[in-house]
């Protein structure tokens, strides 16, 4: 395929009316696109007039709002090493002892002399010769031994949804409870 003076002057015109290649080469016949774009850089086209036609989006379908929705599955907690999470499994809340635990001599770890499964809680100042690691058995899957995981890892305050259903769930079980402490009036022979 040639390009003669016509198909040339048409190239021109549909160029100038801001066709795309693609609508020029189907317009034209026989020729691609990559001949199309490459004649008008042959031919310094390059400077082209706005459309005419408005540029807008092809409309999308809409969703119906009256849908019945998707039910979202439960979600777990994700966050957090799991071994904590079960340590605050009972929901009560960590209250710090007056003083450290007395940890007896035995027990007491330097540096050298911890193990992998030792609690790796530090007691007293580094810089003084007094100070230890506690020592005692950790929990698996944590540095520290259950008293102190509980010292370190704080559970995460519940959000303002969870604390309000907790109280919902709790005056539920108060009413139960009272129900179930209430005397039973039993019908009396007369």
């Amino acid at each position: 395929m040639s390009w003669t003076d016509e198909r040339v002057e048409l190239l021109k015109k549909l160029w100038s009316e801001g066709l795309s290649a693609s609508q020029i080469a189907g317009r034209l016949g026989s020729v691609t696109r990559n001949a199309v774009i490459g004649k008008v850089h042959r031919l310094g086209l390059s400077g082209r007039a706005t459309t005419s036609r408005v540029k807008s989006h092809r409309p999308r379908k809409r969703i119906a709002t009256n849908a019945v929705k998707r039910t979202a599955r439960a979600r777990f907690p994700t966050n957090g090493n799991p071994t904590v999470r079960e340590l605050y499994a009972t929901g009560e809340p960590y209250v710090a002892p007056v003083e450290e635990m007395d940890i007896p001599e035995a027990q007491r770890k330097s540096v050298e002399t911890l193990e992998a499964c030792s609690c790796r809680w530090p007691v007293g100042d580094p810089q003084n010769q007094d100070f230890y690691f506690c020592g005692s058995k950790a929990v698996p899957g944590l540095p520290y031994c259950e008293h102190h995981a509980r010292r370190a890892f704080q559970a995460p305050a519940p959000k303002r949804r969870e604390r309000e259903n907790a109280e919902v769930v709790r005056a539920a079980m108060a009413r139960v409870e009272g129900e179930r402490r209430a005397p039973v009036s039993e019908p009396s022979d007369a």
